[in-house]
Formats: structure tokens, C-alpha cells, sequence
């Protein structure tokens, strides 16, 4: 009987964040990052500067709204794909589609005010770093080994520099391909089986 008003309160509260993102981002790029306020968008939002803020931390965060949603998908292609499917190649498709999102037609001028803004490059850095350490997290879980890794930290950091390179690249998607060869040849030779065969042998050695 509970789990209705709960749906409903997580719909409201999402359609409310949604609400509030696209209505910063409209005026965001209609006047300047820079020229709207917090204030401005909660009162074309219709929403309270609190609610705002309930949403979202910062009013950097309300350009990347898709934030979290990004991070998610990257970890659900380490942790959700086929029992006998390779990991790099699962992040390399993941990264593909993520690259389609962001490089539409759409998706333009959004890039050009976040390019034009140190305080959104900033954020976009931080928020590039801490989906980085929360993949290398999810890949050494996935290989039994502590999160701190070397091989798993570089690959997670590789796999979102592939992100941002293929981004800016005049051929997206066959940046993509590019990139991720490397990796994968730099994996086979570095990562999974010299990382989890270490492991195997360290796990022995303490029994």
C-alpha cells in the first residue's frame, strides 16, 4: 500500500529536477552563464531558492544534470554486462553512446558556453576525476583487487580522457575506436591477466 505515494513522490521530485534544469539551461543560454542567477532561475522555474538547491549543489551542477546518470551508466557497463563478455570492449560501447549523447547537434551550444566558462571547465574537471575514481573502484571490485590499483585507476582514467578526446575530435565515434584500440592492446598486456593472476598468487601465499 506504501509503495504508490512513494512512486509519486520520486516522479515529483524527479519531473521538479528536471524542471529546474531545463529551465536553467534555457536562460543560461539565451542570456549568459554568467548574467542569471540561482534567484532568476527558481523564479522562472516557479520553484524556491531552497528547492533549487534541494536539487542541485551548485549552480554548475545545473548545467551537468545528467551527471550522475553518466556515472551510473559507466559502472553498469562493468558490472551489468554478459558473465563472458571482455570489459574494455563493454566500456568502449558504453563510451560510444555516451559520445552520440553529447556531440548531437543539440548538444553544440551547450559545449560552447561550458568552453567558454572557467568556472563550468573547472567543474566539468572535478566531476571528470571523480567518475574516473568511482570506475576504477567498480573495475578492481569486478577483478577482486583493492580499489586503490594502479591498472585499474589507469584504465578507468584512460576511459574517460577517451570520453572527452573523442568529444573534441572531428570524427567522434572513429575517435572512439582509435582511442580504445589503444587501450585494449595496453590492457591485454598490463591489466587483466597480469593484475588478477598477482592476485590469485597473493591470495594463495596467504593461505
Amino acid at each position: 500500500m506504501t509503495v504508490q505515494p512513494t512512486g509519486r513522490r520520486e516522479r515529483k521530485k524527479a519531473a521538479t529536477r528536471q524542471k529546474i534544469a531545463d529551465t536553467a539551461l534555457r536562460l543560461f543560454l539565451a542570456h549568459g552563464y554568467d548574467a542569471v542567477g540561482i534567484r532568476e532561475v527558481a523564479a522562472e522555474a516557479d520553484v524556491a531558492v531552497t528547492t533549487v538547491f534541494s536539487h542541485f549543489a551548485s549552480k554548475e551542477a545545473l548545467v551537468f544534470e545528467q551527471d550522475e546518470d553518466f556515472e551510473q551508466r559507466l559502472l553498469r557497463a562493468v558490472t551489468d554486462r554478459a558473465p563472458q563478455e571482455p570489459l574494455v570492449p563493454a566500456l568502449r560501447q558504453e563510451i560510444h553512446a555516451l559520445v552520440r549523447h553529447c556531440t548531437g547537434d543539440a548538444a553544440a551550444p551547450v559545449w560552447h558556453m561550458i568552453v567558454a566558462s572557467p568556472a563550468l571547465r573547472e567543474y566539468e574537471e572535478s566531476m571528470r576525476l571523480r567518475h574516473a575514481e568511482s570506475l576504477a573502484t567498480a573495475i578492481a571490485a569486478h577483478l577482486e583487487l583493492p580499489p586503490a590499483t594502479t591498472a585499474c585507476r589507469t584504465l578507468a582514467r584512460f576511459v574517460i580522457d577517451a570520453y572527452t578526446l573523442a568529444r573534441e575530435a572531428a570524427d567522434p565515434q572513429g575517435a572512439v575506436d582509435e582511442i580504445f584500440q589503444m587501450i585494449e592492446a595496453a590492457w591485454a598486456v598490463a591489466g587483466p591477466a597480469r593484475s588478477d593472476t598477482g592476485h590469485r598468487v597473493q591470495r594463495h601465499r596467504e593461505r
